[in-house]
């Protein structure tokens, strides 16, 4: 899955694809790369981030998906059900959803639905996140999360462990030592790690631009775990490292 953010403010390339004609550009060479989906969001949810007005979001986002879904399949990442309508309505096929709470949308229209675990809001999620267990804490309220897509008529549901998403660094490695934990649910799994700021402070790679070889490192070991697709910026290196892993197994 490649990324498309259609904002001003996300983490990693705020800006440079707000412009619509520039995010299709970026998301047709993504496709070119070797994405299988592209993911078009129009609010950064990076911690801290505020919210966005309902029509701002559409106004990213639904130019962009209708561009780019007669080429690739289309995400539209939204917690917002008025977005996730208009982007389906657009082309889009799979609701990636941040608040786990759009499965509503997805049966009515008869697309695919990520439920992503998501502890608070993302202008405060990461004001010191606590759990028992977090491993058991996100699969008990991802299962449970499912069963009522899959109870309202989603044909097709994704899990997402949520990566950063009210978490800290300690809690991010033990999703990802234990992700097979994920997978035994038998519902597929999405993960998503691509140059997130927990991998910068344990590699020590200050900026953006010095996380991809930790983001590819650790899109594969969920792979390798089990994880059914990847969230990615750096699709080309990301493909590779993932065929090589592909060829490693069938040998």
């Amino acid at each position: 899955m490649g990324i498309v953010n259609a904002t001003p403010d996300s983490f990693s390339d705020g800006g440079r694809f707000l412009d619509p004609d520039a995010a299709v550009e970026h998301g047709i060479g993504l496709v070119a790369e070797g994405a299988d989906v592209i993911d078009v969001g129009g609010e950064s949810t990076r911690p801290g981030a505020a919210e966005v007005d309902v029509e701002e979001e559409r106004r990213r986002v639904v130019p962009v998906v209708a561009a780019l879904a007669p080429h690739v399949r289309v995400s539209v990442d939204t917690r917002n059900a008025a977005v996730a309508e208009a982007a389906v309505e657009a082309g889009a096929t799979l609701v990636n959803d941040v608040s786990a709470s759009l499965f509503g949308v997805a049966a009515s229209a008869g697309v695919g639905w990520v439920a992503m675990h998501m502890r608070g809001q993302p202008a405060t999620m990461q004001e010191d996140p606590r759990y028992d267990d977090v491993v058991s804490e996100v699969r008990e309220h991802l299962v449970e999360r499912a069963a009522r897509g899959i109870e309202a008529g989603v044909g097709e549901v994704w899990i997402d462990p949520g990566i950063g998403f009210g978490k800290d660094d300690g809690h991010n490695l033990e999703l990802l030592a234990r992700l097979d934990e994920l997978v035994a649910t038998g519902l597929p799994v999405l993960v998503g790690t691509s140059r997130k700021g927990f991998l910068g402070r344990l590699t020590g790679g200050a900026g953006v631009e010095d996380r991809l070889e930790a983001s590819v490192a650790t899109a594969v070991w969920a792979l390798a775990q089990g994880a059914g697709m990847v969230r990615v910026h750096d699709v080309a290196a990301t493909v590779a490292a993932a065929r090589l892993l592909g060829d490693e197994v069938a040998a």
